[in-house]
């Protein structure tokens, strides 16, 4: 999954997705890329479980599946409660070390 969402086109195309059910021709136009260069990364996606298509008279149209998002987002939530510790940590830290300046002695001005 993470190699499939590493390339930033799919991540653009799953963006334009999240909006609502595109064509094909509607995602060239956003991206600026060319058709078989879409239709190469929707394959991925569908692929991955990431899209899924119907076809409505003569076009094919792209929506986005959540599910295996929300499989993803489950996977990551211990990394990001130690994550948000970390930045907890972090915070706690460059507040001491505020206090400990504000605390310190006043230095002369250079030069003088």
């Amino acid at each position: 999954m993470f190699e499939v969402l590493s390339e930033p086109n799919r991540r653009r195309i799953l963006d334009v997705l999240r909006r609502g059910e595109r064509p094909v021709g509607d995602l060239v136009d956003r991206l600026g890329v060319s058709q078989p260069t879409v239709s190469k990364h929707l394959r991925t996606l569908r692929e991955a479980g990431l899209v899924e298509s119907r076809s409505e008279a003569q076009r094919r149209l792209y929506r986005l599946r959540t599910e295996p998002l929300r499989e993803l987002d489950a996977w990551l939530e211990p990394y990001r409660m130690l994550w948000e510790s970390r930045l907890g940590d972090l915070e706690r830290h460059l507040a001491t070390m505020d206090e400990d300046r504000d605390d310190g002695p006043e230095r002369p001005p250079e030069g003088g």
